[in-house]
């Protein structure tokens, strides 16, 4: 897509020497080195607009020979070099550089000298601000106009702007000129030389606040404190026979912290980004589902996608960016160039599945215990939701949520497959809209399901809701699923005919309950065939379908987020051997990836490379990829919380390599639990009133070939 808005669907190509800082809105890409680059993805974006398009720091006009990158935070990252100082051979004076990303950027600069003699230099920061939209930098079209900007020296630094947006540059004992700042540096013999450079985004003429001020300790910043407080106050893991399983959950955890988003005025509503680098905003889907999966660290991340979304969800008809009454939204952005945005709008709603996954979600929160109050205040939302179901997701009163883009600079696909191919025949050939998706017809199915336990928890009769998740359901199995094929279809298009391809989709309908008993069977066989399951999860296509291509974007790559779904289905289903493979899977790719799932991979199979192999343009981190090895161990733990009725699931079934294995601090119906889990499962620190049920939950099946595990309290 040229214009308008943009999608996961097309990522910028980022090279392999590039380093990501994410905080918050603000994000950096920068080479190895820690140069940003004017040419290509680089660059220090705030609020969606690029205000540094180039950084270049010289030692008397020269590059520091690059060491090593050290990286710390998610924030933070340190940049070592030499400087060769026109000299051949070694080099005594090591350059370290030290940046800070967060409503800006900082960058601190130590010289240090490890010869016998004082060193002087000059040291220069080159620096370029076209303040390009997002949009532009990650299709590479920035216009040649953006490379001119407004200059000016003041007597507090170098301000840059263009347009309502600015930059200002600033640093200890520097000279200023147009595009740089100028240095001059005495390094004594056997000590060292430090300046601090600070690069603070401008918005309408203010001067965005200093996460990391020059005049307190970084360790005292607001980014510094807030990260200390999400690995204070989140879960423990102990795993005594898998280090890699700790590493992989570890990295989760940071990489989940690392792409909150704080909003000023609200800073109790924290929400989840989508993905570092291009994607640092609020999704719906992306949010929801990963706020979702991470609900055992922290749910008050779900509460607070769930509240922001409620915030933003729609009022009116608005074709251009597909705003309808009730509807959640797509995407949020925040880039000052209007034009790149649906009618002139920084909010675009063309998604089928974020309105009924939000309902979801708030059943999800009910079942965790989130307090009443908070629900109540939701709960008309959930309602105005399932009314855009009715009235405007079923366009043509046949009882399934469709969609068909309502401008040309939508999207054409308006599922979690977004990409313009992404929906297709088994011949290849591609599906016209409107088109209804199995997984979506899923999603709303639990929809209904969960407006019945809001009921219930309200104090009303939850019959409506549970009778039309039953007639949804029956519906559902006698519309998609293809006898003569022995599986379910895909979606229906534009004719109501049943697109035949085998993906992975089907295995959302298994997550969310809406497949038949039986034809679970045959449609888990089907996931977890040599066509579908690569060794290191599942690909969204199977490999003998006609569009199949495993360095596809969706169309036969594999998707941690998508395989995590679907092993949280096989295991509703019981079929534990199925999730427990897939699941062990997803974890060896987290190994070889160093512990941190990248937003998906190519869908070789692990018999023809021994390594998982990347997908080019993949974001790392990204939401869902992080919380999916977090959701991955509830599956295995089976942990289902149903705290209004005062009883929580718990049934383990880990392969026996992560035992035995414990986490502590686990928040759960407004306290703290221990779970460990060896030949005996222990829980400590769950409230009186609520008990530990060994009794299936509705909508789970529980086969005769599982083992109970012993309980002790």
């Amino acid at each position: 897509m040229t214009g308008g808005w943009a999608f996961e669907g097309q990522p910028a190509a980022l090279s392999g020497g590039t380093v990501t800082l994410v905080n918050g809105t603000s994000f950096c890409v920068c080479g190895h080195d820690g140069e940003i680059h004017a040419n290509g993805p680089q660059g220090t974006f705030f609020m969606d607009t690029r205000i540094v398009s180039c950084w270049r720091v010289r030692i008397d006009g020269t590059p520091a020979e690059p060491i090593t990158t050290v990286p710390a935070e998610p924030f933070r990252t340190t940049f070592l070099g030499r400087a060769l100082l026109g000299r051949p051979g070694e080099s005594s004076l090591l350059v370290e550089r030290t940046l800070y990303v967060g409503a800006g950027m900082r960058e601190d600069v130590v010289l240090r000298n490890y010869g016998p003699q004082d060193v002087s230099v000059t040291l220069t920061v080159h620096v370029q601000a076209d303040f390009a939209d997002l949009f532009e930098v990650k299709e590479d079209r920035v216009r040649a106009d953006h490379r001119q900007h407004g200059a000016e020296v003041r007597e507090d630094g170098l301000a840059l702007s263009r347009g309502g947006r600015g930059v200002q540059v600033s640093a200890d004992h520097a000279e200023y000129d147009l595009d740089r700042l100028t240095f001059h540096a005495l390094v004594p013999a056997r000590g060292e030389w430090s300046t601090r450079v600070t690069a603070r985004p401008v918005v309408d003429g203010e001067l965005a606040p200093a996460l990391f001020p020059l005049d307190r300790p970084v360790e005292q910043s607001t980014p510094m404190t807030r990260t200390r407080q999400w690995h204070e106050t989140g879960p423990v893991l102990r795993v005594f026979g898998a280090p890699a399983l700790m590493r992989t959950l570890q990295r989760s955890r940071e990489d989940l912290g690392a792409l909150r988003i704080f909003d000023p005025e609200r800073p109790q509503d924290t929400v989840i980004a989508a993905g570092a680098p291009w994607f640092m905003t609020l999704f719906g889907r992306d949010s929801i589902l990963a706020s979702l999966m991470a609900m055992p660290i922290d749910p008050t991340l779900a509460l607070g996608t769930a509240q922001t979304l409620a915030r933003h969800q729609g009022m009116t008809v608005e074709p251009n960016s597909e705003e309808e009454p009730g509807r959640i939204l797509h995407e949020i952005r925040f880039g000052a160039d209007s034009s790149l945005a649906l009618g002139g709008r920084n909010v675009y709603y063309g998604t089928a599945d974020a309105t009924p996954l939000f309902v979801m979600l708030l059943g999800e929160l009910s079942r965790w215990g989130i307090g009443d109050d908070q629900m109540a205040a939701l709960l008309p939302h959930a309602d105005r939701a399932l009314d855009w179901v009715d009235r405007h997701g079923d366009r043509d009163g046949d009882g399934f949520v469709e969609y068909h883009r309502a401008t040309e600079r939508g999207l054409a696909n308006q599922g979690w497959k977004d990409s313009w191919d992404g929906v297709n025949f088994a011949d290849g050939s591609i599906a016209r809209s409107p088109i209804a998706l199995c997984e979506v017809q899923g999603y709303v199915y639990a929809a209904f399901r969960a407006r019945a336990c809001l009921a219930r928890v309200a104090g009303d009769d939850p019959k409506f809701w549970e009778d039309r998740a039953q007639a949804l359901k029956e519906r559902f199995n006698e519309a998609f699923w293809q006898p003569e094929l022995g599986r379910y279809a895909v979606a229906l298009d534009h004719a109501k005919r049943p697109v035949d391809s085998v993906a992975s989709n089907i295995g959302h309908c298994l997550w969310t309950g809406i497949v038949d008993e039986d034809k679970a069977e045959q449609t888990a066989e089907s996931l977890m065939s040599k066509e579908m399951f690569t060794g290191w999860g599942l690909r969204t296509l199977a490999s003998d379908m006609g569009a199949y291509n495993p360095m596809s974007y969706h169309n036969g790559s594999v998707w941690p987020h998508d395989s995590t779904i679907v092993a949280a289905g096989l295991m509703r289903y019981g079929f534990v051997e199925h999730a427990q493979h897939l699941a062990s899977a997803l974890y060896d790719a987290a190994e070889a990836f160093g512990g941190r799932l990248p937003e998906l991979l190519c869908g070789f199979d692990r018999a023809e490379y021994a390594q998982p192999v990347p997908y080019p343009t993949s974001c790392s981190p990204q939401a869902w990829a992080s919380a999916s090895p977090v959701h991955l161990l509830r599956v295995l733990l089976r942990l289902e919380p149903a705290v209004p009725d005062r009883k929580v699931w718990l049934a383990p079934v880990l392969p026996d390599e992560f035992l035995p294995i414990a986490l502590d601090n686990v928040p759960l119906a407004g306290t703290r639990v221990t779970v460990e889990v060896d030949s005996e499962v222990r829980v400590a620190g769950l409230p009186k009133e609520i008990v530990l049920s060994e009794d299936v939950p509705a909508g789970f099946v529980s086969r005769p070939r599982e083992t109970r595990p012993q309980w002790t309290n």
